[in-house]
């Protein structure tokens, strides 16, 4: 069971970071057009001002990263109660929330100068970890990683995975215009030691913009 629970974390907190704390498309402007942080008017989707650094939620949007508990990923809210003790760390790319408003509507921008996210080059990293009382009363304790990526605009699905154009493996299917490329799980409990699951693409990070890849790193 709690392997589940895990895996929907990672889920979940995905769909947030895209419907939470982002906005839609929009045209590029000019780099000397956009707002930063600095200037103290970008706004969180609750209407909060973002500041430099960490929040008190532990979200800090000019530095691309969360680090807290995984109900202070939600502001507290009443239904993520049960997981309050899971740790969580998040980090994420420019093209998936960037620290700038570049088209004037005080908030951060995403997949910037793409219709969406599909192509975009946007990647997030999700790490959890905690412990529980396992059958025989002993403290297990877990972590658990995984890399998420936009799918490049010339792949395609099929039976929830993605592929590229080439016919190779790129990883599951998230929230429709996502991929898992690299699962990492330790529980000794569990007897669950290292990676999971590795895309047969690779499950480098950078340039997911198409499935033409020039050199990345591994």
């Amino acid at each position: 069971m709690k392997k589940i629970i895990i895996a929907t974390f990672s889920l979940v907190f995905v769909f947030s970071v895209v419907v939470v704390m982002a906005k839609g498309p929009k045209a590029q402007g000019p780099k000397d057009e956009c707002t930063t942080i600095q200037s103290g008017t970008l706004l969180t989707s609750d209407g909060s001002v973002i500041e430099i650094g960490f929040d008190d939620w532990g979200y800090n949007y000019q530095g691309r990263l969360f680090n807290g508990k995984y109900c202070d990923a939600y502001r507290d809210a009443d239904w993520c109660q049960p997981y309050a003790d899971i740790n969580l760390m998040m980090k994420w790319n420019d093209a998936w929330l960037s620290n700038k408003d570049c088209d004037g509507d005080d908030l951060l921008d995403r997949h910037l100068g793409y219709a969406s996210y599909r192509g975009s080059g946007a990647w997030l990293t999700n790490h959890q970890s905690g412990e529980y009382e396992g059958d025989e009363g002993q403290v297990c304790k877990w972590n658990y990683f995984v890399k998420i990526v936009a799918a490049p605009a010339d792949a395609v699905a099929v039976d929830g995975i993605w592929y590229g154009s080439d016919g190779v493996e790129i990883g599951a299917v998230i929230w429709g215009a996502f991929a898992i490329i690299q699962q990492v799980e330790n529980d000794d409990c569990a007897g669950l030691h290292g990676a999971q699951y590795h895309s047969p693409t690779r499950a480098g990070l950078g340039n997911w913009q198409s499935e033409v890849f020039g050199p990345a790193p591994l």
